[in-house]
Order: structure tokens, then C-alpha cells, then sequence
């Protein structure tokens, strides 16, 4: 079928494969076409399957050539990277170079990029010099983490002088004021409820109304500077009035016995409460600080490796990520998008900000592969209970229902990947020679200022 092909390698791991079938499979897929509709399509004038070749052939000789040669190409191409080692990626579509000319009575030729598994030179993985954060906990931090829990625990009351104050949450009305004193219909807001000092509202009232009352009215003239976080607002001088309807304060239980017994039935005092914290804060501080090793650990074996990814690997991660990221968000693409544009930002613009990080991830993930495939590493029966017995602390279900999940929806393997590669993570860590980096805050370092 195939009389010549020919493979020429592209930039960014991709190819461009040439092929030329020869005449007579163009002639015989060609003339099945037209036996095939011969018998089955009718025509004005002729009894069905009684059309005549060269009628068939005037009225839809293009439509057959244009069919005759997707069948063609489809078939040839099939064939022709079963026995080449530049195997399509299958993540993207080939695509055709230039347009299909297809002639019944000649050899049939054409040309298709497409992107193909990249080529890896795997540098050195062993014995790699990377850092770690020094991460201070401090008393402010573990009595935060107390202020929080009386917060969840607190009661909402009114409060008994009526007078705003911060941390106060006040329900107020408020609209702007024209030029001739009057209200502005379409910026009226009734009944509007928010927590003085946390500058969630519109206008930026929370210190203009510090020691109003309730029922209490006034009028503010606030000037918004030209780079004022609301465009709407910023460079403009607005009239805003506004009237107090209702002050509540939150009532905070004492830091006793009693609240840590309330909290749980674990806790006998407060000191149990205390040290629960100040394990909570240590778990969440070794669990991130892995979690940067590891990644600083792959990132020095990218940089000591040679791979050049394909378009279409990039593509599928950043598809990858915004699917997470609309999930997260718990938005629709086209809810995400409005909220992006408001920003001055769009999806691809989004995406590209991703593309570095999508790379290296990519990347990582292939020399993780090849590192795999080098290393003996074994994953043992008791390595998967144990992973099990893991996972089904973490999730609060019985270990063998966990089990028999896994070995139901055919998991096992992954599973069983997934703990070798564990393995592999923390036999290069124990190899590598780890540093201390500089002293981050315990809240900078939780919200990822590092």
C-alpha cells in the first residue's frame, strides 16, 4: 500500500511524516466509493442503484476524491507508524500539512506534523544540594490559633450603647447623594450587614462610621485617590449618606477548661487544647516544608536534565490546571472569565502566566519516569496495607472497605506506583545534601509568601 514514507524531526519534539501510497490503492478505494454509492444513492430519473458511473461521477466527483482521500490517508497513516519508533503522542491530533490532492489514477502523497514522546537526557539525581525554610513558630501565632477558636465559639449579641466600633458588625443603609442633594437611586442599599475593619463594602466606610449610633444619620464627602482598588471609584469625590440600623458585638468565651471540653470530648483542659495547637501548627509546618524539598529537589533535576516538551504536553497540564481551578472556584468557565476580565485579565493570559510552572511540573513528572525505570525499587505487601492504613485514618473508614475500593475500580496498580514513587522521593531527599534556607514567619510561610 504504502510505496515511500520518510520521517523528518521538528523543533519541540515534533515530526513531519511524508507518505505516498501507491496508485492502485488510490484507484481501488476510489472505485469502492463508487460501487458503494452506485448501489444506495438516487437520482432524478434513474431507478436506485441503476445510476450510471460517469453520472455519479459529474454530479459528485469531488465530494468522492475529498472522501476517497481521508479514507486514504486515515488507512495509510495507521500503517505507516506501526513500525517507526516516532509514535503520535495521542494527546493532540496530527495535523495535515497542505491540502489533500487526490487523483484516482496517481500515486497518492501527503505530509502530517505531529508532536511525539521527547527526547530525555537525564542529568545527575543523587547527592543534589537543595534548601529548606527555617520556620519560626511563635507565642502570637498559637494564641491566633486560640483567638480563632473563640471566634467559632463566640455569640453574636446587640450590643447594649449602640455605638459602632471596630470589629462591630453593623447593619446600615447607605446611597450616594447627587449634586442637589438628592439620593441616587441605583446605588441605594438597604439592610447591608458587614464587620467594621474588614473594608468589605463598596464605598470604604469602616472608619467614617466609628462612633455613629443606631438610627443615627450622617453624610461623608470622601475623595478616592486615582489608584483606588474600585475603578469606578478611583479619581472621584463622592457624597455618601448613610443611617446605622442595628450594632452587634461578638460575646468570646473565656479561655478555660470549659471551652476546650466544648471544643472536644479529647481535651480535659486547657493545656490539652494548647498542646493539640501546637502540634497542629508543627504538622502543618514539616508537611509544607517536604513538600518545598521535594519540589526543590526536582526542580535541580530538571535543570540537570535535556528535554524539550511538545506543544501538546504543555497544552494538556494547563488544560489540567484550569480544570482545577474552576473547580476550587466552584464557578462556571463563563463566570470565571467575567471575573477575570474585571481584573484586565483574560483566560489565555491567565494560562500563560501557568505555562512555566505547567512545564516544569510536565518535565518532572517524565525524568520522575525515567529515574523509575533505572532504580530497583520494590513496593512490598506490607508497603500497600500500609499505605492503606494511611489513607483510611485520613478518610475515617475501615481499612479493608478502603481495600476492597481500590481493588473494585482496578486502583491497586496506581496505588502501587504511587507508593514507589513515595519511595523513590525519600530515598533522593536522604541522599541529597540539604541546607538551611532564610527565617520565615510561620503565617508568611502558611500563606505561601516563600
Amino acid at each position: 500500500m504504502i510505496s515511500k514514507k520518510n520521517i523528518e524531526k521538528l523543533e519541540n519534539s515534533a515530526v513531519k511524516l511524508s507518505i505516498s501510497v501507491e496508485k492502485a490503492e488510490s484507484k481501488k478505494e476510489y472505485n469502492s466509493l463508487i460501487n458503494k454509492y452506485s448501489k444506495t444513492v438516487q437520482i432524478k430519473g434513474f431507478r436506485k442503484g441503476k445510476v450510471p458511473t460517469s453520472i455519479l461521477e459529474n454530479r459528485f466527483g469531488e465530494s468522492l476524491k475529498q472522501e476517497a482521500a481521508s479514507n486514504l490517508l486515515e488507512k495509510a497513516f495507521k500503517l505507516a507508524v506501526e513500525d517507526i519508533e516516532e509514535k503520535p503522542l495521542g494527546i493532540a491530533t496530527p495535523e495535515l500539512i497542505g491540502d489533500l490532492d487526490f487523483d484516482p489514477d496517481k500515486d497518492f502523497s501527503f505530509e502530517v506534523k505531529y508532536d511525539i514522546f521527547p527526547e530525555v537526557k537525564l542529568g545527575e539525581y543523587r547527592g543534589l544540594e537543595i534548601t529548606e525554610p527555617k520556620v519560626s513558630i511563635l507565642k502570637k501565632h498559637k494564641d491566633a490559633e486560640l483567638e480563632k477558636i473563640q471566634e467559632q465559639n463566640s455569640v453574636v449579641v446587640d450590643k447594649e450603647n449602640k455605638t459602632v466600633a471596630a470589629k462591630n458588625i453593623v447593619t446600615m443603609n447607605y446611597s450616594e447623594i447627587d449634586a442637589d442633594g438628592n439620593e441616587v437611586e441605583e446605588t441605594k442599599r438597604e439592610d447591608f450587614v458587614f464587620t467594621v475593619g474588614t473594608g468589605y463594602n463598596y464605598y470604604k466606610l469602616d472608619d467614617d462610621i466609628i462612633k455613629m449610633k443606631v438610627d443615627q444619620e450622617n453624610v461623608f464627602e470622601k475623595t478616592y485617590p486615582e489608584d483606588f482598588e474600585i475603578k469606578e471609584l478611583a479619581g472621584t469625590t463622592k457624597k455618601i449618606k448613610v443611617k446605622i440600623s442595628a450594632v452587634k458585638e461578638k460575646q468570646m468565651p473565656a479561655l478555660d477548661d470549659e471551652l476546650a471540653q466544648d471544643i472536644s470530648e479529647e481535651f480535659n483542659t486547657l493545656d490539652d487544647l494548647k498542646a493539640s495547637i501546637d502540634k497542629k501548627l508543627n504538622d502543618q509546618v514539616e508537611e509544607r516544608i517536604e513538600n518545598i524539598k521535594t519540589d526543590n529537589l526536582l526542580l535541580k533535576i530538571v535543570e540537570n536534565s535535556e528535554i524539550t516538551l511538545p506543544e501538546s504536553m504543555i497544552k494538556a497540564e494547563l488544560d489540567n490546571r484550569w480544570r482545577s481551578f474552576m473547580q476550587q472556584s466552584r464557578m462556571t468557565e463563563e463566570n470565571i472569565e467575567m471575573f477575570l476580565q474585571l481584573q484586565g485579565q483574560t483566560k489565555q493570559g491567565l494560562l500563560e502566566t501557568w505555562k512555566d510552572e505547567a512545564a516544569k511540573t510536565v518535565k518532572s513528572q517524565i525524568l520522575l519516569e525515567k529515574i523509575l525505570e533505572k532504580e530497583d525499587i520494590q513496593v512490598s505487601d506490607e508497603d500497600i496495607d500500609s499505605e492503606i492504613k494511611t489513607q483510611a485514618e485520613m478518610y475515617k473508614m475501615p481499612e479493608n472497605e478502603l481495600k476492597e475500593t481500590f481493588e473494585k475500580n482496578g486502583m491497586m496498580e496506581y496505588l502501587r506506583r504511587d507508593i514507589k514513587t513515595k519511595k523513590l522521593i525519600k530515598d533522593l531527599l536522604e541522599s541529597a545534601k540539604i541546607t538551611k534556607g532564610e527565617k520565615v514567619d510561620y503565617s508568611d510561610f502558611i500563606l505561601g509568601k516563600y
